[in-house]
């Protein structure tokens, strides 16, 4: 892992953007790194599009800005793949996204490098498992399969914590983010 990783997380309001971001977050933490999680938004509404930052080091992080340069893009939402996404990407950066499309259809419509994209039906799998179209922590399983930037195992307690005073709940999400991890398919 390199000294620091940078995620940046898209979705709209209510998709649980930043609640993706806390939770990973806490899954470093578990891990003993130091972590800033932390949303942009605004007065917006649900539904409108926001943004959500994860920063995980094994030192202590003395940056106290916006993700400009992301290490990792994580897009909640389908609709929202378009050049916003793409703002501040670099040539090893990794885009993960819910989508029922292949990493070569969404690297070619976003004239990105195959290798770095990654994809998951999200949707799908939340609706299957959760009976929801919340698609956060099923996007958390996908990210650590494509960027290993905790342990899978760091990520399962971590959403057992976050929806402890809820253990059903807990279980079907952590059952969301393996399906997630175990169908996520890079294009590389």
């Amino acid at each position: 892992m390199a000294e620091l990783i940078e995620v940046r997380f898209h979705g709209r309001g209510g998709q649980g953007a930043w609640t993706a971001s806390h939770i990973l977050a806490m899954a470093a933490l578990k891990e003993g790194k130091y972590v800033q999680s932390f949303p942009t938004f605004g007065p917006e509404r649900e539904g409108a599009p926001i943004m959500a930052f994860t920063r995980i080091s094994e030192d202590p992080i003395n940056i106290h800005s916006g993700v400009y340069e992301p290490d990792a893009v994580v897009v909640l939402d389908p609709t929202l793949l378009g050049p916003m996404v793409l703002e501040g990407f670099k040539d090893e950066t990794v885009l993960v996204t819910n989508s029922r499309h292949t990493p070569k259809e969404v690297a070619r419509t976003l004239r990105l490098k195959p290798a770095r994209v990654w994809t998951v039906d999200a949707t799908s799998l939340a609706m299957e498992i959760m009976g929801r179209h919340v698609t956060n922590t099923a996007m958390l399983g996908a990210l650590v399969k494509a960027v290993p930037v905790v342990e899978l195992d760091s990520l399962f307690e971590a959403v057992r914590e976050r929806f402890g005073t809820r253990p059903k709940v807990a279980e079907l999400n952590v059952r969301l983010v393996q399906r997630a991890y175990e169908e996520a398919v890079g294009g590389g």
